[in-house]
């Protein structure tokens, strides 16, 4: 640190300020050459640039904003890292280039052991390379597109149709967006066996504006020595072949630097020389750009990592930073990680496809694992075809006064020449050498030696001829599991690394794209796109599990006959159509329907469907009771009945719909369930993955609203049966008997009323008499007349009220005889 102290006395004070104004002296302070502090008393002025540069954009090219010594420093040094990266890996390119040369896609012209000699290569490994990418091609990418969905979750209707349109969307981009997905994913097919490693780039390419994924050969990869994988390795450079427009609309986009790099190197390495020969070019030099594309952890100066106080950790950070290898200059750094992420975990780009894991890095592949065999079968088919050659050509020995007209070109068939022969016969003067014919003992060295290789490399076809045409099934399996044992594992790896592919290609669909799809969608809005993406998972098509379509048609067929033993523990339709789909039959879901692809629908609809073999599928919230009752009706009907009981599928018939019946049964005891304890039970699928706890709880509830239901259902019942037996005949005239003697006993108590009644007004009438008597014998003093005729009077009103008793016991009397004609 360097000081410098300023008194106020070497600068003349301004006129009007004294002196003695007490200013403290201004200090400054060099820590950095690129900043400065600036003391003065309390206050402090710090001159630096930015740590992080100015305001640049999270996704900026970095190196805009630095220093181009530094630049050119960080550059030198990755070119020496890339150079000694290559370097590591000498023996893989040199085994790589050998094994090229095996393919024999160019006839070799051979002077050895003489002009014309054979120059054949046994076809082994390229046989076995065209096999594998046929294969491949037709598994990882059929013609509806090569992506299907998992619905992460639980599953619910509507995450079923977002599955549905983010399966539809990804094999639109892939296979009439992506035009050239299919022939990078050929490439790649192609190469991978040879190698035995491949690798996609996966980006957005913002010129296209839109996704991509390209195919990268081995050799473009280059890693340091001790890398495992890409997501652990220090180094991942990505070598990059660049025209000069190329780099210059780059630039000129701003995504490089506007750096001068001359004019391109000619520099061409082994194997692009040995794979330009394979396809016939002379690869002479190269005019374009050496890109390399270094995904490296660096710790920048100017922003380095900070910890939770701001201090700097020396943590490296990844970077990806671009080098045009002839001039080391530095064409970009972007930072790797997604913005807002503490953790600064590195991004993948990269998706690394192996065919045999091996020790390192790089995978094992045909030319490592059949390279010999190929090699051994080459030079013996030569050999026996050169004997061949020399047997039926043969050469020798002749006098040296011998001639024969025409030099010593081969005799054609049919053709007669003359000969000056010096003395004695012909035969004397020629001597031909012992040729002999091809060796059977070489040819069948050549044959073992080729069915090993193929053996090996699994690419030998299974001889049909040797299995007999009544072994079960599972026989037949179990000998193509063992045959295709090698390629199900290879096919196996292709699916896992497709998965990871197809899962950065989602990110960068759901980031990019806009809100609504290119197309109408068959299930629900335009504009759900975005959050479709995030219901679902996108996994290849292919499966891991059968590496060809005999393999899956033999499952198939093995699940098929199982089903035959035990048909109701099977979803036949479901077994149908996945068999028919392996097939590659199109339109299956219209050629055998599932219950899953059924809406829900009236029950006339359902008897129709019943009646014409269609599945049936009940569902939560149709009326439950009303479905029963129609189905419940048709059942009854005696002249639909006796047609279905007339025809072969009859009981098939009556058997579906009484399952279809005890489905909407089982719905209909669920919802009054529900509406008993007043909650929605949980589906299925949420059941299994509840809490124990909430479980039992809900157990709990289900047994007490259970019991209450059944106990109401037993009132019901017995209610019902009461009902019932009030129809039974017997008890019909057990109810009138009982009916008839309550009568009786209503007569009986009417008549006791009767004759109360009778009795009490002859009381009355008595004593009316008596009361009479007496005023007749008190007012016969007085008055003669008037007693008469008082007396008149009340014997008149005793007369009448004699007849209304008379008239009550007459209706008595009839009353009680009524009954008894009723009762004979």
């Amino acid at each position: 640190m360097a000081t410098n102290s300023i008194g106020k006395s070497l600068y003349a004070a301004p006129l009007g300020i004294e002196e003695d104004v007490g200013m403290d002296p201004i200090e400054i302070e060099i820590e950095d050459p690129e900043s400065v502090r600036i003391g003065m008393g309390d206050i402090e002025i710090e001159l630096s640039p930015d740590k992080k540069g100015t305001d640049e954009e999270f996704n900026a090219n970095l190196a805009d904003f630095m220093d181009d010594s530094v630049l050119g420093t960080l550059g030198n040094e990755l070119i020496d890292n890339f150079d000694k990266d290559i370097n590591d890996r000498k023996d893989w390119i040199r085994t790589y280039v050998e094994g090229l040369k095996l393919l024999g896609l160019k006839y070799e012209e051979r002077t050895e052991p003489w002009a014309g000699a054979c120059g054949v290569f046994h076809p082994m490994l390229t046989e076995s390379v065209v096999r594998f990418q046929s294969e491949g091609i037709m598994e990882t990418f059929p013609a509806a597109g090569p992506v299907k969905t998992q619905i992460l979750g639980e599953d619910t209707p509507v995450k079923e149709e977002a599955a549905t349109r983010v399966r539809e969307d990804m094999n639109y981009q892939l296979t009439e967006v992506m035009l050239e997905y299919r022939p990078e994913h050929e490439k790649l097919l192609w190469n991978l066996p040879i190698a035995g490693s491949a690798f996609k780039k996966v980006y957005y390419d913002p010129s296209l504006g839109r996704q991509v994924a390209m195919f990268i050969p081995a050799e473009d990869i280059v890693v340091p020595y001790g890398a495992s994988n890409l997501e652990r390795a220090e180094r991942v450079t990505h070598v990059m072949r660049k025209t000069e427009n190329e780099v210059l609309k780059l630039q000129e986009a701003g995504f490089y630097c506007d750096v001068e790099l001359g004019e391109p190197s000619s520099e061409l390495d082994d194997i692009e020389k040995q794979k330009a020969e394979e396809m016939g070019m002379s690869a002479v030099q190269d005019e374009r750009f050496r890109i390399l594309e270094m995904h490296v952890d660096l710790d920048l100066k100017g922003y380095e990592h900070e910890d939770e106080d701001g201090e700097v950790t020396g943590i490296a950070l990844p970077y990806v930073v671009t080098v045009e290898k002839g001039t080391q200059k530095i064409l970009a750094i972007r930072r790797n990680w997604y913005e807002g992420d503490e953790l600064h975990t590195k991004r993948q780009h990269f998706v690394h496809y192996q065919y045999i894991p091996g020790f390192g890095f790089y995978g094992y592949g045909l030319i490592h694992l059949i390279g010999g065999y190929a090699k051994s079968a080459t030079m013996l088919i030569r050999q026996l075809v050169d004997a061949g050659t020399l047997s039926n050509l043969p050469g020798g020995l002749k006098s040296r006064g011998l001639r024969v007209k025409g030099d010593d070109t081969p005799i054609a068939p049919g053709e007669f020449r003359d000969v000056d022969v010096p003395s004695g016969s012909i035969r004397d003067n020629i001597l031909p050498l012992p040729y002999k014919e091809p060796s059977q003992v070489l040819f069948a060295l050549f044959q073992n030696i080729v069915q090993e290789g193929r053996q090996f490399a699994s690419a030998g076809d299974m001889k049909v001829s040797d299995m007999s045409a009544q072994a079960p099934v599972g026989t037949t399996l179990a000998i193509l599991e063992r045959t295709l044992k090698v390629m199900g594992a290879v096919q196996a790896r292709m699916h896992y690394s497709m998965r990871q592919e197809f899962r950065l290609l989602k990110a960068i669909i759901a980031d990019y794209t806009p809100e609504e799809y290119d197309y109408d969608p068959i299930d629900g809005s335009r504009k759900a796109k975005k959050a479709d993406y995030d219901m679902v998972a996108v996994i290849p098509v292919s499966d891991p599990n059968a590496a060809t379509m005999a393999q899956k048609i033999v499952q198939y067929q093995a699940a098929l006959q199982l089903a035959q033993t035990a048909p109701q523990l099977y979803n036949l339709p479901l077994l149908h159509r996945q068999m028919i789909e392996v097939l590659g039959i199109k339109n299956a879901a219209k050629l055998v329907p599932v219950e899953d692809d059924a809406r829900p629908i009236d029950p006339v609809q359902e008897n129709q469907n019943a009646l014409t073999g269609k599945p049936n599928k009940a569902f939560l919230e149709q009326d439950h009771q009303a479905h029963i009752a129609v189905h419940t009706s048709m059942l009854q009907n005696p002249k639909i009945m006796a047609l279905v009981q007339s025809t072969p599928q009859g009981q098939a018939i009556v058997a579906a719909m009484m399952a279809h019946i005890n489905e909407h049964l089982a719905f209909a005891y669920r919802t009054e369930v529900e509406k008993t304890i007043g909650l929605l039970l949980p589906t299925e699928k949420q059941g299994k993955n509840m809490e124990p706890e909430v479980a039992a709880q809900v157990a709990q509830l289900a047994a007490q609203a259970s019991t209450r239901m059944t106990q109401q259902s037993q009132a019901q019942a017995a209610q019902q049966q009461a009902m019932q037996q009030a129809q039974d005949p017997i008890i019909q005239m057990q109810q009138q008997e009982l009916q008839i003697k309550m009568q009786e006993l209503q007569l009986k108590v009417q008549k006791q009323q009767i004759d109360a009644a009778a009795k009490a007004d002859q009381l009355k009438i008595e004593e009316s008499r008596i009361a009479a008597q007496k005023e007749i014998a008190a007012m016969q003093v007085g008055a003669t007349a008037a007693a008469t005729k008082d007396k008149l009077q009340k014997m008149q009103e005793l007369e009448g009220t004699k007849i209304g008793v008379d008239i009550a016991k007459s209706r008595a009397q009839m009353a009680n005889q009524k009954p008894r004609k009723d009762r004979n």
